[in-house]
């Protein structure tokens, strides 16, 4: 088989990438990125010598490109990751995320519809969205595959969109897909825009921890080769137009994981107790902050077996003891332009 993964040099489709190109050595993996910020090889460096590896560098918002890359492949999967995903960034730069996150998941949608010509069996369109397509949670309640689109940024307004665009291809033209929505993912490779890895490196560096508002805000925390895994049976074994929601039962508020993630890093770095702690630092809260998420992950535990692997507490100490072994990645991706980033972002 022939697979495409849509941005697989970035965070979560480097390690869908490892696991396909390591798991499936009878299928050729063609990863497509176009190498932003967020994209990087290096991520790859361990598979990219492997003979059902091939890389190639272009943009989904390309249709030109887009289509003559189905025309010369026949591509019997798409497994599409390749998105903007930053709330932060999307405040900023709203039409970025139009772009990428819609125009550019119609595109791959076009070009798998007009060269598979209907011919869909053994076909499949998998589209990876995210929970903050649902808006935002009270106290209570979980996000279930049914819970009513609600989404409150930029970021996830395009997210929403591209699902629905999904769905409409599958409903119009029979399409097949399936889409999966997940909670707030974190592990090695993540660059440091998001809160995990940023937290990390600004502890490593001495430098504030910008937390928003009064950090109450509960996030469900999926750790990054658990949601990898749980793509692959998706993949494989999901039901055709069916949505599966992947979550980690992992919720946190935000202040106290930063106060664990302070605890963990003072241990590894031998430092006194509570000497990150000190870095915390309140910052103006972002324009339309939701509450909270959480995942209802009862549908894909009960229909494909999966669950988490590991608790919270475990995935984090296995997160930064990566960032800890791997200083020489994380020096490259906060060189350059990222330091002016930053500085805009939260200072």
């Amino acid at each position: 088989m022939n697979i495409l993964i849509t941005g697989g040099a970035g965070f979560i489709g480097s390690h869908v990438v490892r696991r396909f190109v390591d798991n499936y050595q009878d299928y050729n993996i063609y990863n497509l990125d176009s190498l932003t910020y967020a994209g990087n090889l290096e991520n790859l460096k361990d598979i990219d010598q492997k003979s059902n590896y091939n890389f190639i560098k272009g943009d989904i918002v390309d249709e030109y490109f887009i289509n003559d890359l189905f025309k010369r492949i026949d591509f019997d999967g798409v497994i599409h990751l390749a998105a903007e995903s930053h709330v932060d960034r999307s405040i900023e730069d709203p039409l970025a995320f139009v772009r990428t996150n819609i125009i550019g998941t119609v595109n791959l949608l076009n070009a798998a519809k007009n060269t598979w010509k209907k011919n869909y069996k053994d076909k499949l369109f998998y589209h990876v969205s995210t929970d903050e397509v649902y808006g935002s949670l009270g106290k209570d309640g979980l996000f279930t595959e049914e819970t009513s689109y609600d989404p409150n940024s930029p970021y996830s307004a395009s997210k929403a969109s591209s699902d629905h665009f999904v769905r409409a291809y599958g409903e119009t033209y029979g399409l097949p897909f399936v889409i999966s929505n997940c909670s707030n993912n974190y592990g090695p490779y993540h660059f440091p825009e998001k809160l995990i890895p940023l937290f990390i490196n600004n502890i490593i560096e001495k430098t504030p921890l910008p937390v928003y508002g009064d950090g109450k805000y509960t996030r469900d925390w999926l750790f990054v080769e658990d949601h990898s895994r749980a793509i692959d049976l998706v993949f494989h074994k999901g039901k055709n137009h069916e949505t599966y929601n992947i979550g980690g039962f992992n919720e946190w508020q935000n202040i106290d994981l930063v106060k664990l993630l302070c605890e963990v890093m003072d241990k590894k770095l031998d430092r006194d107790v509570g000497t990150s702690q000190k870095l915390i630092t309140y910052v103006k809260d972002r324009p339309g902050h939701d509450l909270r998420y959480a995942i209802d992950a009862t549908k894909i535990s009960k229909e494909l077996g999966w669950k988490p692997s590991v608790t919270f507490e475990e995935g984090l100490e296995k997160t930064v003891d990566w960032y800890l072994s791997n200083t020489e990645w994380l020096n490259h991706v906060t060189s350059g332009g990222y330091k002016e980033y930053y500085k805009k972002m939260y200072s």
